[in-house]
């Protein structure tokens, strides 16, 4: 019987580089594993695919009756449909555990690292002791440079840079940080973009002490791409929020050679910011200065600030 692996709703470069490098793992192991993805693939994720010669994995969002793996998250907002109706596996992740449990005991690996990737590359080399596949190490590459925005994010630990040139030298790319620039480059794509298109390109869900908030992150070379269509994401922002009755939602403008984060928001309390970040919110945004990472950065200050 096939055993999916499925990353979170709105799959960024992790999530679905994750899944195949799990999955081929799993078939190491002689696991029937099949990766799979829970939504249409971001720009830099189709690039990184293409580099490396694998296909888009197949797309699925029930698991009922099906066994399955997890990887990149364990919150059940995140999780695929009906996800207490098959037979959970396992997890591989590297944010806060969540709330998705299990009625027997599973392989559960979660470390306080920047990328799943950088996980599998310890299962792999420590836990399993197997090999990488050139092309498994170009995408768990490419994943820890994405998600730790070019090693700039406070979630990078030595860990993830120690994996990283590791991986790079088995996937045979010679300068890792020219090929990280192609990727932010194709992350920035937002020409042709719907704004929903572009809020939803790696947005998440979060229940904070009651209140539904949801945070989007654009990563952008420059902010100057989103000049012209700042109205139109606060726009969608406040369609989003009127759709799913949330307390806030968040978009990150995330500025890579900046190294911070300009901050839209629609909310039914201005006070969430000031009290999350330290600065008032005034107007439809704010810079944080040296903020990057959803899941170091604003998760955490705003689910303190939801709680207060």
């Amino acid at each position: 019987m096939a055993v999916y692996v499925l990353g979170h709703k709105s799959p960024d470069t992790d999530s679905v580089t994750a899944a195949i490098a799990f999955a081929e793992l799993q078939k190491m192991l002689g696991v029937d594993a099949v990766p799979c993805r829970q939504g249409e693939l971001n720009p830099e994720t189709k690039v990184v695919l293409e580099k490396f010669g694998f296909a888009e994995p197949e797309l699925r969002t029930d698991v009922t009756g099906e066994k399955y793996m997890l990887v990149d998250h364990s919150d059940i907002k995140q999780a695929p449909d009906n996800w207490d109706k098959g037979e959970l596996m396992a997890v591989v992740d590297h944010h806060k555990i969540g709330d998705v449990t299990t009625p027997n005991p599973i392989l559960f690996v979660a470390m306080p690292v920047g990328c799943t990737g950088t996980v599998l590359y310890t299962l792999y080399k420590d836990v399993f002791k197997k090999d990488i596949p050139a092309n498994v190490a170009g995408l768990m590459m490419s994943a820890i440079l994405s998600d730790t925005v070019l090693f700039k994010s406070a979630t990078c630990t030595p860990e993830d840079k120690a994996a990283a040139e590791a991986l790079a030298k088995i996937a045979g790319v010679d300068d890792m940080m020219a090929w990280g620039m192609e990727m932010a480059k194709a992350k920035s794509a937002v020409d042709g973009v719907s704004p929903r298109d572009l809020v939803f390109r790696d947005y998440k869900d979060f229940d904070m002490s009651g209140k539904a908030i949801g945070i989007g992150q654009l990563e952008l070379v420059s902010l100057d791409l989103v000049d012209n269509i700042r109205d139109d994401l606060y726009a969608e922002l406040e369609k989003i929020k009127a759709e799913k009755n949330a307390h806030s939602i968040f978009l990150m403008l995330t500025d890579i050679m900046k190294e911070g984060t300009d901050l839209m928001a629609v909310t039914d309390d201005p006070s969430i910011v000031e009290k999350a970040f330290g600065v008032k919110l005034e107007g439809k945004s704010v810079w944080l200065p040296g903020v990057m990472s959803r899941k170091k950065q604003m998760v955490p200050n705003l689910e303190k600030a939801c709680a207060s």
